[in-house]
């Protein structure tokens, strides 16, 4: 069994509301939000972090962009607007070595972010 808590939601051993998932991607709400909508979309595949991905990884980070519009749209964002964010690393406020992004909006997201 992974240790990874994102890949133990992707094998289904940890429970999530799923609100999109592909052969490649996964996209569930955030148990902790930030906004009121707030989702996080992970490649299936274990990834720790933007820093290990490859040139070969272009498909799929592309999939993940499209995947985080498609929740965004889903959620009803896409006309007011919405915020894509990765942290990477410990000092840019990662706190799950799995790539994520956070799909966050239902309200106005001041500028600088943190």
């Amino acid at each position: 069994m992974s240790t990874c808590i994102f890949c133990r939601i992707v094998d289904g051993s940890i429970p999530a509301k799923v609100v999109h998932e592909d052969e490649h991607t996964l996209a569930f709400d955030d148990v902790s939000p930030q906004a009121p909508v707030h989702t996080l979309v992970i490649p299936k595949r274990h990834v720790a972090a933007v820093q290990d991905l490859g040139e070969s990884d272009q498909a799929l980070l592309g999939r993940l962009l499209l995947t985080c519009r498609k929740v965004a749209a889903d959620k009803g964002l896409a006309e007011p607007g919405y915020r894509i964010v990765a942290n990477t690393g410990r000092d840019g406020g990662q706190t799950v070595f799995h790539l994520h992004f956070h799909v966050l909006g239902g309200r106005h997201l001041g500028w600088p972010p943190g």
